[in-house]
């Protein structure tokens, strides 16, 4: 075998500040959830504690956007769980004037700037009078969570041969039989990954949340509204930790569960 060729000292050099560049404001975003100072981001800090997380705990302002991102999360999911597989399915076994439009339609959604998304959907419950609540964030939502999903089910479907589903019939399972014990079984690791990626995904919009919200206040809308007029800065560093641990957990799992095949472990919004 040819021996392995060690990659150039300026090759390395360039990969390790583009990690830098991309990872240095996250490790200061966590850094200054530890400053004494509570006013401004002095660099270096002038101490360091953990009383901020005390604070933030006890802060009543917190916990009902916090509520409500995670159920918005979990609804638009298993939304997008049962819209983006059945959507899946249609894609990858029938065939139909149309379809290639379609598939285009579908994905979409990721595609667009969040904005253009949010002004649509907000003009959309405007026409329809569909009052802001919890329900125009959820479809708001739904609208990338979706094809997060389809785009993980659609290329598993794409690896799951139609012979499996002609045997299982062929033994005389009927169409609901062979879904659970075939076709749900091969198609777990990619709904799962989908899910954890809409999930995670949902859980930090903030673009087309904006549209969609009303009055109401999702976590990544009470931090942004603390930016613009902070109380105690350090308590926004915190809180960003949690929604970094509540989006970086998830992403890790679908990618873990994706990373030795060829499903597709779906865009970023």
């Amino acid at each position: 075998m040819p021996s392995e060729r060690r990659a150039p000292l300026m090759l390395k050099l360039a990969a390790v500040a583009g990690l830098a560049f991309l990872h240095l404001p996250i490790l200061l975003i966590f850094l200054y959830a530890f400053t004494t100072e509570e006013r401004t981001y002095q660099f270096p800090p002038p101490g360091l504690t953990l009383k901020w997380f005390a604070v933030a705990w006890e802060r009543p302002d917190i916990w009902p956007p916090l509520y409500l991102s995670l159920k918005v999360a979990a609804i638009s999911t298993a939304m997008a769980l049962v819209l983006g597989t059945l959507a899946a399915a249609a894609m990858a076994r029938a065939r139909f004037f149309g379809r290639d439009s379609i598939s285009l339609l579908v994905i979409l959604p990721i595609a667009l700037p969040g904005i253009i998304t949010g002004m649509s959907l907000r003009s959309a419950f405007a026409i329809a009078d569909i009052p802001f609540s919890t329900l125009t964030i959820v479809l708001g939502h739904a609208t990338f969570c979706v094809v997060i999903v389809y785009n993980n089910a659609v290329a598993r479907f794409r690896r799951l041969g139609g012979s499996m589903l002609e045997a299982s019939a062929d033994l005389g399972a009927n169409g609901f039989q062979t879904f659970r014990h075939v076709v749900l079984p091969n198609l777990g690791s990619a709904l799962l990954a989908g899910g954890m990626l809409a999930f995670a995904l949902s859980f930090d919009e903030v673009i087309v949340t904006t549209f969609t919200a009303g009055q109401q206040s999702t976590l990544p809308i009470w931090m942004l509204n603390e930016l613009v007029r902070p109380r105690q800065r350090p308590v926004t560093n915190v809180v960003a930790i949690v929604v970094f641990a509540a989006t970086f957990v998830p992403i890790l799992i679908a990618y873990t569960l994706t990373r030795g095949g060829a499903d597709t472990a779906g865009g970023g919004k």
